[in-house]
């Protein structure tokens, strides 16, 4: 697949993938493996969100990530692996080795009862069979969904129950900076209610002691020892499902998104070698979980599609101290580093005695991803990780985008600290305002969509069509529909400004307000309440928690402390409130409908810009609100 080296070379392709968008990427598309050929390079209609790339087209995306390599680079390290503890052991696995094992589990798979299109849910450590069963499901067809293994047995059985999966592959538990997850109790706890689920899989990775259901619990590594590594690859349609992965939305209820296979891994090849300038022989660190999209498509498929060194990490950046990251990048020679702002806003906070022992000399490219990154974080991270001489690629794109939209290409596109810069090539972006009608020119702000697909494009919301077509479609006619403001300024760079719906980005993790609201509501003394988002120096956005209660509280912090409980325990922590405010009423309309553009302003101090209250139902509660600010 052909690299964009020069910024002129960059603007030549762009205007090819827009004047003729089914020649460019047919042309990305002709260096894979092909068990038959496409008929139809794209079938697509906005109106009713229905996108097809490479219409008719065969293949297995295993075949391309494992198969293709192995005669030229079988004995090349494909994952390199560095454990939560450094006292512990890191692996290597080559093309070769990472095939036999994907094809061993493939073939457990098998013996268990799956077969292609079944849906298999994944809860697991970041270890290397979390990627290996990724990619087993892929090779016999089963449409893999990972769970993040920080989320609770709530969520899990939710996201079991709603693509009704057939088998759990889980881990005794997990290690997590000097924490230990039980996530085979955890598992337990969300069987309770998955009826789908027939079989269990269980990776030894604690050893700690947990409990056991015979005829449906199996260890994985007894499973691999009845099986050998050969394993044809299970051929699929292009629009075959790949992979679902649950994303919180503006309304209470995960959805779903559904990406396919050929489309999906069409773009995530090709946005991986040319964000990353990705160079034969090198090391790529992204420090996301495989249980986010950003995993998926930059830890597993993409590095693995290029033929790339792929590094997996399963702790913390604090662990055992605030230097981990830049330990494991001299140790392991990293080149590319790809992480979250909230991880380099926090390594910032922990100041520069944990960075001055390492030398960070082989890094050549930075990434940021999950949330626009601040300009001073931006400028730390520049001057101090990368010395002043490593281009940063500040990448935008979503769960249901596949891949990465809108970035510089690293070394290519002169940066902007906070700008994501420019579209990638087959990226059609356009602003327009609350109607829908088109903000042209430079110098301008509105809310972004795309207006032509690109082959990684959500497929639909899983189960349920309407509702993919509601979330992204329906907005703006014609327009895929991010939810994202965005300012375009003079030089045509694209800056993101933040939802525009009730979605919240929290550490890079999109976290619905209702989701977290009705968690909070489970609390036997909550009547009501409402969320917003407000700055917070670590996370990006923090989570404010409006809350009535019935009757007097006597102990305030006990209350709150079971608050943050029953939200842990319903999603799990990383959607627990930063703040609590108990307060008597909200600021509503006369129709009943909660001013939360009143509420975010409060949380973000920003008194003088409230508004005018007078046509609430009850404006004093506005004042009683600001007066109890935490």
């Amino acid at each position: 697949m052909k690299r964009i080296t020069t910024i002129e070379e960059y603007h030549t392709e762009y205007a090819k993938s827009v004047k003729n968008p089914e020649a460019f990427w047919a042309e990305q598309a002709a260096d894979f493996t092909w068990r038959k050929p496409w008929k139809e390079v794209l079938e697509w209609n906005f109106e009713k969100a229905e996108t097809k790339w490479f219409v008719g087209g065969k293949l297995n995306i295993t075949e391309n990530c494992l198969d293709r390599h192995l005669a030229n680079r079988g004995n090349q390290t494909a994952i390199l692996w560095e454990p939560n503890s450094p006292l512990e052991e890191a692996r290597k696995i080559s093309y070769s080795e990472l095939h036999t094992m994907v094809c061993r589990m493939t073939n457990v798979l098998a013996q268990n009862n799956i077969k292609k299109g079944d849906r298999v849910c994944i809860y697991m450590p970041m270890v290397p069979e979390l990627a290996v069963t990724v990619l087993a499901c892929a090779r016999i067809g089963a449409i893999h969904s990972v769970v993040f293994a920080g989320f609770s047995a709530k969520s899990l059985s939710d996201r079991i129950n709603d693509s009704e999966c057939k088998m759990l592959i889980t881990a005794d538990g997990g290690f997590r900076g000097n924490k230990t997850t039980p996530l085979k109790d955890i598992a337990d706890e969300a069987l309770l209610s998955t009826p789908s689920i027939e079989t269990v899989l269980v990776h030894k990775r604690t050893e700690q002691n947990i409990n056991w259901t015979e005829g449906r619990d199996k260890w994985l590594h007894s499973e691999l020892a009845k099986v050998d590594a050969n394993s044809v690859a299970t051929e699929m349609d292009a629009e075959d499902p790949l992979f679902i992965l649950y994303t919180s939305g503006s309304t209470g209820k995960p959805k779903g998104v559904v990406h396919s296979t050929a489309g999906y891994m069409v773009y995530a090849d090709y946005t991986f070698r040319n964000v990353f300038q990705y160079k034969e022989g090198e090391t790529f660190f992204c420090t996301a979980d495989v249980g986010w999209i950003t995993g998926h498509s930059y830890i597993v498929y993409g590095p693995l599609l290029a033929g790339a060194t792929s590094l997996m990490f399963e702790g913390i950046p604090t662990y055992p101290d605030a230097g981990r990251f830049w330990e494991i990048i001299d140790k392991h020679q990293v080149n590319i580093f790809y992480t979250a702002p909230t991880a380099i806003r926090s390594l910032e906070a922990a100041g520069l005695d944990f960075v001055k022992p390492y030398k960070l000399d082989s890094l050549r490219v930075l990434g940021s991803v999950g949330e626009p990154i601040n300009e001073e974080a931006w400028e730390w991270y520049n001057h101090n990780i990368g010395k002043g001489r490593c281009p940063i690629v500040d990448t935008w794109w979503q769960t249901e985008t596949g891949g990465i939209l809108i970035s510089p290409l690293a070394g290519i596109t002169k940066t902007k600290p906070s700008f994501a810069t420019l579209p990638l090539p087959g990226v059609q972006p356009i602003l327009v305002d609350s109607d829908g009608k088109e903000i042209v020119g430079n110098g301008v702000e509105g809310n972004l969509c795309i207006k032509y697909p690109w082959p990684s494009i959500i497929r639909t919301t899983y189960g349920d069509h309407e509702r993919c077509f509601t979330n992204y479609f329906a907005t703006y006619k014609g327009l895929y529909f991010t939810g994202d403001g965005c300012k375009r300024d003079e030089d045509g760079y694209y800056r993101i400004t933040g939802r525009v719906d009730d979605v919240l980005n929290v550490s890079g993790h999109r976290l619905g307000t209702a989701e977290i609201e009705n968690a909070i509501d489970e609390h036997p003394l909550v009547i009501e309440t409402a969320v917003v988002g407000y700055p917070h120096d670590i996370k990006g956005q923090g989570v404010y928690a409006y809350i009535i209660c019935s009757g007097e509280i006597a102990d305030e912090d006990k209350l709150k402390k079971e608050i943050n409980e029953t939200v842990t325990k319903i999603i799990g922590p990383i959607a627990k409130p930063d703040k609590i405010q108990l307060v008597k009423g909200l600021p509503k309309t006369r129709s009943g409908k909660i001013m939360r553009r009143i509420l975010r302003k409060i949380a973000e101090n920003d008194m003088a810009n409230l508004g005018d209250t007078s046509t609430l139902l009850d404006p004093d509660v506005v004042a009683d609100i600001v007066k109890g600010r935490v």
